[in-house]
């Protein structure tokens, strides 16, 4: 039986998510890019902040919807949205069984990241 693994790679506002379309074939491949936000300059410290916390619940959202039946994830990147990310993921019910890893690593070309998470 095999394992539905998954790969993303992500900053503040990119993530990359790497995976086979059929779990039991195939190559890893990029499964999509999703792009993220950021919150304008706002004069109120707390409504910038809730207007930030709603934008990156919006990425990880789409991120998530990429990431179908996921068993494994291996979560990198340059920054700390990535422990974010791994922590929405413990907090979301879909994904509270899923195994998670964790890596810090540099942005890559597409085909040097699917070699990447095909080999981690």
């Amino acid at each position: 039986m095999s394992d539905k693994k998954f790969g993303v790679w992500m900053d503040t506002t990119h993530a990359i998510v790497v995976g086979k379309e059929n779990v039991d074939s195939g190559d890893f491949k990029i499964l999509g890019h999703v792009k993220g936000s950021k919150a304008p300059a706002n004069s109120n410290e707390n409504a910038a902040n809730n207007h930030e916390r709603t934008l990156q619940t919006k990425f990880f959202k789409e991120i998530c919807a990429l990431l179908t039946n996921a068993e494994t994830i291996h979560v990198s990147g340059t920054g700390k949205e990535q422990e974010q990310f791994v922590r929405y993921l413990a907090e979301t019910p879909q994904f509270k069984k899923t195994k998670t890893k964790q890596s810090t690593s540099n942005e890559m070309s597409d085909e040097k990241l699917v070699e990447y998470f095909d080999k981690g």
